[in-house]
């Protein structure tokens, strides 16, 4: 135990929040990408591309996290197909970010007035004209505060990747424990990072509502 005194416990805390960030990166940038285009599928108002997007929606949305991590790193070994920790969990995380958030920005999207369709329909704009012009650019100021807000989840939802053993800050924690036997001190000293990782993006998402004016 006395190899293990409270910065050498820190250090190796800090050193695995790396990979918190890393994967909370991955997740947010992934999941903002794939959540764009399927922004693009579920407001589009063609059936047979609303319809599988909104199942994807309701899927990675209406099922637990961990299960998608199981199905990402156990599943997929069924089918003879080997992925690591780093890749099952990426990808799960990437893609049910990418379902809140397309959720997130239908919603600011479907906040603009319909005489903004309209009057941009009238000059004879496109649909994907529409979005870039004139739709998008008023959305994302009301996205931006509840877009920042759920990066805080994001950060939260990388510690269930330690269930499949991507070691991460949750799993650094548990195996310090396991190491020293000081439960209260380690947990605390993790729990304090994940405060220092989601209290600012909390605060700022909070200054940026109030500045943007979007709650009322």
């Amino acid at each position: 135990m006395s190899d293990f005194s409270f910065w050498v416990i820190l250090k190796n805390l800090i050193w695995a929040t790396q990979w918190t960030i890393a994967l909370s990166l991955i997740a947010f940038i992934g999941g903002g990408i794939v959540g764009l285009i399927l922004l693009f599928l579920r407001t589009s108002q063609v059936k047979w591309l609303e319809v599988p997007t909104k199942l994807y929606i309701e899927f990675f949305q209406g099922t637990p996290l961990l299960m998608q991590l199981f199905l990402f790193f156990f599943g997929v070994a069924l089918f003879g197909i080997e992925v690591s920790p780093w890749t099952a969990a990426g990808l799960a995380l990437t893609l049910w970010t990418s379902a809140f958030l397309t959720e997130i920005w239908r919603g600011c999207v479907e906040a603009i007035p319909k005489g903004q369709w309209e009057a941009s329909a009238s000059v004879a704009m496109n649909y994907i004209e529409q979005m870039r012009y004139v739709i998008l650019p008023q959305a994302m100021r009301i996205a931006i505060a509840p877009t920042v807000g759920f990066s805080v989840q994001v950060i939260k939802g990388t510690a269930l990747a330690s269930i499949i053993g991507f070691v991460e800050l949750t799993k650094a924690g548990t195996m310090l424990n396991n190491a020293t036997f000081r439960p209260f001190l380690v947990y605390a000293l993790v729990a304090l990072i994940y405060f220092c990782l989601c209290f600012p993006l909390s605060w700022f998402a909070k200054r940026l509502e109030g500045k943007l004016n979007v709650a009322r």
